[in-house]
């Protein structure tokens, strides 16, 4: 049987971006909030799994496309599942829709890692994930490490505060794609362009006070961001994909 969960979203104006488009952060804010909702219909989200194993749900990779920009108003139906499976890896997908009609499509990979010693656990341990998967829903697409090529420039160097926070007390998923973005000057991006596509590895967590120095480049359509630390240390990779026309 297949097992999915449903919520819609309305875009609102604090999701605009300078292009009168729904900015990717909002779309990856969307998608992460209905990703625990659903989590939490068949009784897996984080409060969840903290109070009874002491684990909590890590995001890895994340990407989504889009047919055409959300726009102001438009009521955003998330439908997503996760694909169970006995890895360390969980994946979810999820498709949009407005007015009942595809506008795009979204993949992301949780771990579940333990809160004591940061251990990545199966996914066979935990009995909420069986047998509440997607079943025939499920696709067979995964998320490759992305690998940029070397020599980007860099372009900015990044403190992060308060407002970058979030209730974990580090950088929230979320404000990376607004790096991505920031990154690549996507406000002086040609009238009539818009994000089809984001990618994003999260290799390691950020916190309040540490420095990302992001280097970037673009390859045709496609726009290339890796963040690294004090150390050089790479904490992120992204990469997103603009159209030529606003349709």
């Amino acid at each position: 049987m297949s097992r999915f969960f449903s919520h819609t979203y309305h875009i609102d104006t604090r999701d605009l971006d300078v292009f009168d488009a729904c900015r990717p952060s909002a779309v990856l804010g969307y998608l992460q909030d209905v990703a625990g909702l659903a989590s939490e219909d068949f009784g897996g989200a984080n409060p969840q799994m903290i109070a009874k194993y002491r684990h909590c749900w890590m995001l890895a990779r994340t990407q989504f496309t889009l047919t055409r920009p959300l726009r102001l108003h438009d009521a955003l139906e998330l439908k997503t599942w996760h694909r169970g499976g006995d890895s360390a890896v969980m994946y979810r997908d999820t498709d949009l829709l407005v007015d009942g009609k595809p506008v795009g499509e979204a993949l992301a990979s949780w771990v579940l890692a333990d809160l004591d010693t940061r251990a990545l656990s199966r996914m066979s341990a935990f009995p909420e994930l069986q047998g509440t998967d997607g079943g025939a829903l499920n696709r067979t697409t995964r998320l490759r490490p992305l690998r940029l090529p070397d020599g980007l420039p860099e372009v900015e160097r990044r403190t992060f505060h308060y407002s970058d926070l979030d209730v974990n007390g580090h950088v929230n998923n979320t404000r990376y794609a607004d790096l991505l973005c920031d990154a690549l000057a996507l406000h002086s991006a040609p009238a009539g362009a818009f994000v089809t596509g984001l990618r994003l590895n999260y290799l390691k967590e950020c916190h309040a006070g540490e420095v990302l120095t992001l280097k970037a480049g673009w390859q045709g359509e496609d726009g290339l961001v890796s963040g690294q630390g004090e150390n050089g240390e790479v904490r992120f990779t992204g990469a997103l994909t603009l159209s030529k026309t606003f349709p």
